[in-house]
């Protein structure tokens, strides 16, 4: 019996684990309790001494000294002032006017306000909730199809788990060993794809039956002229004013600084620019110039603002110019400020937003030690080589590596959360995708695009819970129309999310498929390494480096 227990000590503790967690003992907790009770049985069984115990406190100390970590309470305090600042009742009425006179212009309007609460707010809770209660009323009366409306509203709000400033990125990024720059970079540009790829179902789904997502009627839309009509030229006008001008300045920059990175020049460029035409529009609506119609004051006036945060956040970033956590401060900053500007911010809202930022830190912080508790005694047991041997005997090489890797996270995501996920099960997963000569950064936004179906997968997906608390149940009767609206299932909800789940599962696909997609970002820094030289200063050229002969 004891033979047995020594030679499959690891297997054990990791089933042991997978029963606490079903039985619903908190994560951090059972991952504690497993990791010292197998300690303990582990210096009984004589597979290590009680000293191996002594690099604990280290373990412990090197997360609570983690300055990388210390972007995701800036993030989030970043995401919960926004939150309240009224920002996303703002795009969402302003870009869904916008959208609106198109068929599917309502859907679009989401996918893109999702977006860009996504790469600001960074909270799908606060996504979902916001576009549920402020967008799905009028897309129910209007006539969208309820399975089509509450999935895209779902779908959208889960961006946030890829699309960078991503709070999920930086935990896979630590967990892999990986730079956070890099993998920000890294998630790009299968984040917009993903975006696209909603997009384009919307537009199929309303080019094969018009009557799914119709557009706005004439009565719904507010931003428009004296004549009825929402005018875009303007709008069209002054993009191509701001395109132009900073191509100008992208030129110009590099006629100052011919030493400038191109990709520097552009972001610089394409600030200014913008900054130009957002002072257009401001002194247009300020002054009555009657320059631009309303629905262009409108955009510019809305989109600048989150779109400078975005800058001041990822742009900072991808210019060398701030750490993802100095990047993070930063927004933090910025958020305060919009929210300020806005005369959204007071005594209240500043505690709530301390109060949730300091318990999802804490979440996070207590799940991240009891992971290390118990990732030291399971290394210990050699826990890591079982992991290693298992999955590098997997048939199909790193393909099918990778397909197996993705339907254990889709399981286990219909029944945990990232968090418990990405802590738990990515520090087994590195050692043996490293092995196989995996890219961690290719591997990580695979798995930061799985894991964003665990809030759209039934019975536990979180994505639904937002969704039903802001949903109505019962019929009701609109208050602009007066027609009676028959109220969303549960059934309902959990099915218009299949659709999505399948478009994800298709992205992961593409992502495998097309691995350059990931990791073009960062292959290359712009030297060839076959120019470079290596110059040894005071040795003649000519000296023979050849080897010597030491016999």
């Amino acid at each position: 019996m004891t033979a047995f227990l020594i030679e499959n000590m690891a297997p054990i503790m990791f089933a042991s684990l997978i029963v606490f967690l079903l039985l619903g003992y908190p994560v951090a907790f059972s991952l504690s309790a497993v990791g010292i009770f197998f300690a303990w049985a582990g210096i009984e069984l004589g597979l290590f001494t009680t000293n191996f115990l002594g690099a604990l406190p280290g373990r412990v100390l090197a997360v609570m000294s983690n300055e990388t970590l210390l972007a995701i309470p800036f993030f989030t305090l970043m995401g919960a002032i926004l939150e309240r600042s009224g920002m996303a009742e703002d795009l969402i009425d302003t870009i869904g006017q916008l959208f609106g006179p198109v068929r599917g212009g309502l859907g679009y309007a989401v996918i893109f306000v999702g977006a860009l609460l996504a790469a600001t707010t960074g909270i799908v809770a606060a996504s979902v909730i916001s576009m549920g209660l402020i967008a799905l009323p009028i897309m129910l009366r209007y006539g969208y199809n309820r399975n089509l409306a509450t999935g895209v509203i779902m779908a959208s709000g889960t961006l946030a788990q890829i699309i960078p400033p991503s709070i999920i990125l930086i935990v896979l990024a630590d967990q892999l060993g990986a730079s956070v720059g890099d993998m920000y970079r890294g998630a790009l540009i299968p984040a917009l794809s993903l975006t696209g790829l909603y997009a384009l179902y919307i537009f199929v789904r309303s080019l094969i039956n018009p009557k799914m997502a119709p557009a706005l009627p004439p009565e719904a839309r507010h931003l428009t002229e004296a004549d009825g009509r929402i005018a875009v030229t303007s709008l069209l006008v002054l993009i191509g004013a701001i395109v132009l001008c900073s191509y100008g300045f992208y030129l110009v920059l590099g006629a100052l600084n011919p030493g400038m990175l191109d990709t520097d020049r552009e972001i610089y460029g394409a600030t200014l620019g913008v900054a130009i035409g957002y002072g257009v529009a401001l002194l247009d609506r300020r002054f009555k110039f009657g320059l631009l119609s309303n629905i262009a004051q409108a955009v510019i006036i809305v989109l600048v603002p989150p779109l400078a945060l975005v800058f001041l956040v990822l742009g900072t970033i991808f210019l060398g110019v701030a750490t993802p956590t100095e990047g993070g401060a930063m927004g933090a900053a910025g958020a305060l400020l919009l929210a300020i500007s806005k005369r959204r911010l007071n005594f209240g809202v500043l505690a709530q937003a301390i109060d949730s930022t300091a318990r999802l830190s804490a979440f996070v912080l207590f799940i991240l030690i009891g992971s290390r508790v118990f990732s030291l005694t399971f290394y210990g047991v050699d826990g890591h080589k079982w992991v290693e041997d298992l999955l590098l005997l997997t048939p199909g090489g790193t393909i099918g590596f990778l397909v197996l890797v993705n339907l254990i996270v889709f399981f286990l995501g219909c029944f945990l959360d990232f968090f418990e996920i990405a802590f738990i099960l990515i520090p087994l997963l590195a050692p043996a995708a490293s092995a196989l000569g995996i890219d961690l950064i290719w591997f990580g936004v695979i798995l930061g695009i799985n894991l964003q179906s665990s809030y759209l997968t039934p019975p536990f997906g979180f994505a639904l819970f937002f969704m039903r608390s802001v949903t109505p149940a019962k019929d009701y009767t609109d208050r602009v129309t007066g027609q009676r609206i028959r109220g969303i299932k549960t059934g309902e909800i959990y099915r218009a999310g299949v659709s999505f789940v399948i478009l994800q599962a298709i992205m992961v696909a593409i992502l495998v498929a097309f691995p350059n997609l990931a990791t073009v970002s960062h292959d290359s820094n712009g030297v060839d390494p076959a120019t470079v030289k290596i110059e040894i200063m005071g040795l003649d050229p000519a000296f023979d480096l050849a080897p010597l002969d030491l016999d």
